[in-house]
């Protein structure tokens, strides 16, 4: 605010009359501060203001990847309830994996002067939640935030992935494929590394032409799978690893046709349907996820100043008997 002043000419007071549209600024004064505010590209961050202040909105703001992922609902169901005990409302949002839409999402609940703020985090900095050197009270869940240091609640990504590939290989496969939504997305990123770990442990080397990532949806997962199964025999693979729920409905798509397969599934994340369809899969609580956000951005409501945390959630092999296939 006072690079809009010292921009405009005016008085910190004047700035503040203009950005809360008190009508006690001459015409010609107002514009001259609403120049500078564009000049500038001043916005003003009304979740410090009202934290500031001491103020209550009475909501908390979730930004999720889509309310129609499963894996995401549940997360938002937890929040919220953990939300309605503590007698707030919760607004969610989804930013599907777009870093614009994401921006836009959580400085529109700032607006709203949300008591606290929980993201999915979709950009790659997030130094616009700072101020004054710190950041507002904000966790972020499933993915860490970017260029700053927030409250963050992980899945054990990476040692997940590794067991599910431990026990793929202890079935006597070696040639996995891996499934995955973009591999710039964190989770996707653990989840390969954690593949691979696995397989240069036991000695067997990773062949890329297995790897097929940048599914973002099922319909994706299901021509990658599709485009697997029709390499050459003594190329195709033996079992295959979804790294999220949507791939591996895809992977099960793509393997009812094709007849005789005998090629092992495990997925990561469990998803409706999985149990009746015997899919073995690395389960992750998204349910404790959302809680455990919610406790960090209470905490943080109720005056904890501890250092940024970071709590992983652990991940659980659910076998199920479409991972033990011989190949």
């Amino acid at each position: 605010m006072r690079d809009v002043a010292r921009t405009a000419g005016v008085s910190l007071k004047t700035v503040s009359r203009v950005i809360n549209g008190e009508s006690a600024v001459a015409p010609a004064t107002a514009a001259r501060v609403s120049d500078a505010i564009a000049e500038l590209g001043f916005e003003r961050n009304d979740l410090a203001r009202s934290l500031r202040h001491g103020h209550s909105s009475g909501t908390l703001g979730l930004v999720i990847e889509d309310v129609g992922n499963p894996f995401y609902s549940v997360v938002a169901q937890a929040v919220e309830d953990a939300a309605r005990l503590r007698g707030l409302l919760l607004i969610t949002a989804s930013a599907r994996e777009d870093p614009e839409r994401e921006y836009e999402l959580v400085t529109a609940l700032l607006r709203r002067r949300v008591d606290a703020l929980l993201v999915v985090p979709i950009g790659s900095d997030h130094r616009y939640l700072l101020r004054n050197g710190d950041h507002v009270n904000a966790v972020f869940l499933d993915r860490p935030p970017g260029a700053i240091e927030a409250d963050t609640v992980l899945a054990d990504n990476l040692a997940g992935a590794r067991r599910a590939t431990e026990h793929l290989l202890s079935g006597g496969h070696k040639r996995i494929a891996f499934l995955a939504d973009d591999r710039d997305l964190y989770t996707a990123r653990e989840r390969l590394t954690g593949h691979r770990e696995a397989l240069a442990a036991a000695g067997v080397g990773e062949d890329p032409a297995l790897v097929r990532t940048g599914n973002s949806d099922a319909a994706a997962a299901e021509t990658s799978v599709k485009s697997l199964l029709s390499l050459p025999a003594s190329s195709r693979p033996t079992a295959i690893l979804a790294a999220n729920n949507r791939n591996t409905v895809g992977a099960v798509r793509a393997l009812a046709g094709y007849a005789g397969h005998g090629i092992a599934l495990v997925g990561f994340d469990d998803f409706e349907l999985a149990d009746v369809l015997g899919i073995t899969v690395m389960k992750s609580d998204p349910g404790l996820m959302g809680e455990r956000a919610a406790e960090l951005a209470f905490a943080r409501l109720d005056g904890d100043e501890r250092p940024p945390q970071r709590v992983t959630i652990p991940t659980e092999l659910v076998i199920r008997g479409s991972g033990e296939s011989s190949p």
